[in-house]
């Protein structure tokens, strides 16, 4: 038998997919990526047993090429011997039987996002994995692979008239793969985030500044004025909870979801394309173009093997970072309910064409919608939206963007939109207290993958009294109006506030989420979500009153 090695650590550089050129064929090369489709494991003959339909000659044990190359089998018997019948041409047939195979399985592996240039389409590589490398990976999965640049024979297609000699010279490449390694945590939330000694010491003092948190709210989107609380929590949503397992197995999520629903013109979308630029995995998507397989994950058939082949959507390549639907509202309602498990759960369930498996999907959810008249009307109040309450309570916070009529507003917000016109520096420079897109970046990554807080025993004994006050609201309401709440206070919007508040503690590197934290967390979803019950728009769904939310 063979013997089998596992490479442990080479010391290979690493190169992209643009720089693979035919000088690196059948040479070592590293690539990092993230794998977007995979096959089932299947056997491949590395010695096969032939055997004579004319004479019954058998020839064992003919070693076949590694890899993805074809083997041909012989034309003519070599066993021939005088006055015997001829064998015909083309005699030999494989005993399956005798003949020695490996398990082996074909992936596809993807450039990162952040690592495509703008503008550009991300480019594919195929992966052959045998042995010990089968079942390694999912899609999804962030990888470092290693592996031997290779090229194989294009299959070629039945053209009428086309010339035979065509095409005999081109190969595509592949990459044979000798080790794989993955990264577990997802980007942004382990060991992937690498710092050097100085860098780290100036992200820690970073940390221990008093303003911190409003320098990073400063920092977000400096070129759009106001929507100050907004930005809190969209730095809020970046940074993320602390995700748990349970003794039982179950995990709760740590990630916040938040949906931004206002008039056309208040930046919304300019603010969902800065998260997907400073977030360490961003994935930017409407809602008019976007589909439930896209979103989530599909099941397609390889046109070259026929066999079905699961491929990741949208929230399954954004597993650790940020998914950033725009157009929310212009979703087909289908495409909306199919997304309910992968924004709670943070799990995808594919069960197609005799594959049934669970992709990761830990990802934060940034949406973005209009109202359903175009601009919003107050004396509509809940028919200013379309959505379903099952939707509604997935979201952590619920920010409605007005655009208000106010004449000393309009002449600030013109001067800053003509001085970002006018100016010649980049929109993040010249701002007082500003932190580079760059360091902004890292220091999300940074903070996710060295802190995960929890709060404090007097912080959870005041988020529980706060609770209780909140669910009183909510069943005062009911028997007020005789009718039950689509969207009812529960435990959802209580671990809301938890993550929040873990959120504000892991922006400032604390493994604990004080009283101080909790109160800014329950600030932020009352002028949120709170708000958006007072003024009408979920009103018979959270059933909250003016005397109730003066207890905040």
């Amino acid at each position: 038998m063979t013997p089998l090695t596992r490479p442990f650590k080479i010391k290979t550089d690493f190169i992209s997919l643009i720089f693979l050129q035919s000088e690196q064929v059948s040479r070592l090369v590293k690539i990092p990526g993230i794998i977007i489709s995979s096959t089932a494991v299947r056997a491949k003959a590395t010695k096969v047993c032939l055997q004579c339909r004319g004479c019954r000659a058998v020839i064992s044990n003919i070693p076949l090429p590694p890899g993805l190359q074809g083997y041909a089998l012989p034309r003519k018997c070599n066993t021939e011997q005088a006055g015997r019948v001829k064998c015909p041409v083309d005699p030999y047939f494989i005993i399956p039987d005798r003949c020695m195979c490996v398990d082996f399985q074909t992936l596809r592996l993807q450039e990162a996002p952040d690592a495509v240039p703008h503008g550009e389409m991300p480019r594919h590589m195929q992966l052959y994995c045998d042995r010990y490398l089968c079942d390694r990976v999912v899609p999804g999965n962030r990888v470092t692979v290693t592996g031997i640049y290779s090229i194989k024979k294009v299959a070629q297609t039945k053209a009428k008239g086309r010339d035979k000699g065509a095409g005999v010279g081109i190969r595509s490449a592949y990459l044979r793969v000798v080790g794989i390694e993955v990264d577990t945590e997802g980007a942004g939330r382990g060991a992937s985030c690498s710092v050097s000694p100085q860098e780290e010491e100036e992200l820690r003092a970073l940390a221990s500044s008093s303003s911190v948190y409003d320098s990073l709210a400063r920092s977000l989107a400096p070129s759009i004025y106001g929507s100050d609380d907004l930005k809190k929590a969209i730095v809020c949503l970046l940074f993320g909870g602390s995700r748990k397992r349970l003794p039982d197995g179950l995990t709760r999520r740590g990630d916040i979801n938040l949906l931004m629903l206002g008039d056309p013109g208040t930046a919304k979308s300019q603010l969902l394309k800065f998260v997907e630029r400073c977030s360490p995995i961003g994935v930017y998507t409407s809602g008019k173009g976007s589909s439930a397989a896209g979103l989530t994950a599909s099941v397609l058939r390889d046109p070259n093997t026929r066999g079905f082949v699961m491929e990741g959507g949208a929230m399954v390549l954004a597993d650790g970072g940020v998914v950033c639907i725009d157009e929310f509202d212009k979703m087909r309602e289908d495409d909306r309910v199919a997304i309910h498990e992968a924004m709670e759960q943070q799990t995808i369930s594919i069960a197609k064409a005799g594959i049934t498996t669970t992709l990761n999907s830990r990802c934060s959810v940034l949406a973005a919608a209009n109202s359903v008249f175009g601009r919003w009307d107050d004396t509509k109040g809940e028919d200013n939206i379309d959505f379903m309450p099952t939707i509604l309570s997935r979201f952590d916070m619920i920010f409605i963007i007005k655009d208000h009529h106010d004449q000393q507003r309009d002449m600030t917000l013109a001067r800053h939109v003509m001085n970002v016109h006018m100016s010649a520096q980049t929109q993040t420079e010249g701002v007082e207290g500003e932190i580079t897109l760059a360091t902004l970046k890292k220091y999300v990554a940074y903070c996710r993958a060295k802190c995960g807080p929890r709060l404090s025993a007097a912080a959870a004994e005041k988020l529980k009294n706060r609770y209780v006050v909140m669910r009183s609201g909510a069943k005062e309401h009911e028997r007020e109006t005789d009718r039950r709440v689509s969207i009812p206070i529960t435990v959802r919007q209580l671990e809301a506030v938890v993550r929040i508040a873990e959120s504000l503690a892991k922006m400032k590197l604390q493994p604990i989420a004080g009283e101080e934290e909790v109160d800014e967390a329950l600030r932020l979803f009352q002028v949120s979500t709170l708000d958006a019950a007072l003024s009408g728009i979920l009103l018979r769904c959270i059933g909250f009153t003016t005397q109730n939310k003066q207890l905040f």
